[in-house]
């Protein structure tokens, strides 16, 4: 059950992605790994991976082991590349900040690399961001504040994100903080600057958080705002979601650099852990082949501009179509009731634009994946016309928990974009230009290759529907 496309854990567990780095061409990718999971074992390590293109990953081994020193595992944090050596360690040593709790305190710690982020050693034992006596304070987040030549960081703290700076990495002092208290705990922040569509320049924090109780997600949210070095204003008080489905969580975004090594201010990546807390260890992929971890697919992420504000919105990252092994173009498909298709798999990129006539518009409109033969498994993706919501809804098939994702569309406009990729272990649909996406965990069985298309009470066009097949990512 090994998706093809997506990346996976070499061998028993994954968690949080780390914030990749960029060094001599290749992007650096770390993440939480516990080598001994499918023995009982605890505690995780940072393990390391390399990509040009972001779809195929290579095996770089643990970086950080777990139970280096007494101050215990792992978690997460963030690396950076100390170019003008502040920290000590030498001009462009990578910097890895990272949270142990020795004793269940949590604190920040400082790693460093002088070989290119392939092995770490302690910069000591002591914290460079000590407790405060606090139940929650991790996964350190910085960055290289540009405009006042100083490194900032982000902080998780329960309810709250601590605001702090530093001239060296080593000893840091806070200066304010950004507190939410109606979205659950708060962890793995974000905060960068990005380009909009209409040349603006703006940042956005994120974080990852839990609006369970609100009837929001439980992915990555964030706000757009202003920022000026010590607080961060936003422009409005409700976040916007970078997922409203149910396996997003602990995500990350890293810039993109062009071909002479510069970053692009226009364009960034995200990538997310493909699992939630509520059910890490619920995966047949533990019996089948001995691991549990996915991420879903890396996605490039755009600021633009609509009705009056600014919102993200994804795409699967480009690299992607170099891994098409075969494309079905099948056209206009008109349907009144249900429609199956021809082709069938496990792995694919489908999409279309479903069109109707708003006046005689019929009820429900969309698709049945990851298929069984005689339908009773299946997801289902789609929009309910006469509810205003697109869905996607993976209680008929084998999945961690059941449930259904909802996110309101306009039915008087008569269309809408989907995009679905389709692997083994999970099911992501994008909405329109990508401001929504949704998703879910899902563990079809090998024989659950099958798609129907169908309209309810009337009729629906997919219009220029596409299916791109893909072979097995390296």
């Amino acid at each position: 059950m090994r998706p093809t496309y997506h990346f996976s854990v070499p061998d028993n567990w994954k968690n949080d992605p780390q914030r990749p780095i960029y060094i001599d061409g290749e992007y650096h990718y770390y993440y939480l790994y516990n080598g001994d999971y499918l023995q009982g074992g605890s505690g995780t390590a940072w393990r390391h991976a390399t990509t040009t293109d972001h779809v195929s990953f290579r095996d770089r081994g643990v970086a950080i082991p777990k139970f280096t020193n007494d101050n215990g595992d792992c978690w997460s944090g963030c690396l950076v590349i100390d170019q003008q050596n502040t920290s000590g360690y030498g001009e462009n040593a990578v910097i890895a900040l990272v949270t142990q709790a020795p004793q269940g305190r949590q604190g920040q710690y400082l790693w460093y690399s002088t070989d290119g982020g392939l092995t770490f050693q302690p910069g000591g034992t002591a914290p460079v961001l000590p407790n405060p006596d606090v139940q929650d304070f991790r996964d350190p987040k910085v960055i290289w504040d540009t405009d006042r030549g100083r490194w900032f960081m982000i902080n998780a703290e329960g309810q709250k994100l601590g605001f702090y700076t530093s001239s060296n990495l080593r000893s840091w002092q806070r200066v304010g903080e950004f507190v939410r208290t109606d979205l659950g705990l708060l962890e793995c922040p974000d905060l960068f600057r990005i380009t909009a569509d209409d040349g603006t320049s703006h940042w956005v924090l994120g974080t990852s958080a839990n609006g369970k109780g609100r009837g929001l997600p439980a992915t990555y949210a964030y706000w757009t705002g202003d920022f000026n070095g010590a607080t961060f204003a936003p422009d409005q008080a409700e976040p916007e979601w970078l997922d409203y489905g149910y396996d997003f969580y602990g995500a990350v975004t890293y810039p993109h650099h062009d071909s002479s090594g510069a970053e692009d201010a226009t364009l960034r990546r995200a990538l997310g852990w493909a699992n939630f807390w509520d059910y890490p260890h619920n995966t047949p992929t533990l019996a089948t082949d001995e691991y549990n971890g996915d991420d879903m697919i890396v996605r490039d992420i755009r600021l633009k501009k609509g009705n009056g504000s600014y919102y993200l919105v994804s795409v699967p990252t480009a690299g992607l179509d170099r891994y098409v092994k075969h494309s079905h173009r099948l056209g206009d498909v008109a349907v009144t009731g249900t429609h199956d298709l021809e082709v069938s798999s496990l792995a694919y990129d489908l999409t279309c634009e479903l069109v109707w006539d708003a006046a005689t518009a019929p009820s429900n409109v969309g698709l049945e994946i990851c298929r069984a033969a005689g339908g009773g498994r299946h997801v289902a993706a789609g929009v309910l016309l006469h509810g205003s919501f697109a869905y996607l809804n993976r209680n008929s098939t084998i999945n961690p928990s059941g449930g259904e994702s909802q996110t309101p569309i306009d039915p008087s406009t008569g269309r809408l974009s989907l995009r679905i990729l389709v692997d083994r272990t999970s099911v992501e649909m994008f909405i329109g230009d990508g401001r929504v996406v949704h998703s879910h965990r899902v563990f079809p069985l090998e024989g659950d290759t099958g798609i129907r298309l169908y309209a309810d009470k009337g009729t629906a066009i997919f219009r220029a529907l596409t299916i791109n097949e893909f072979e097995a990512v390296p």
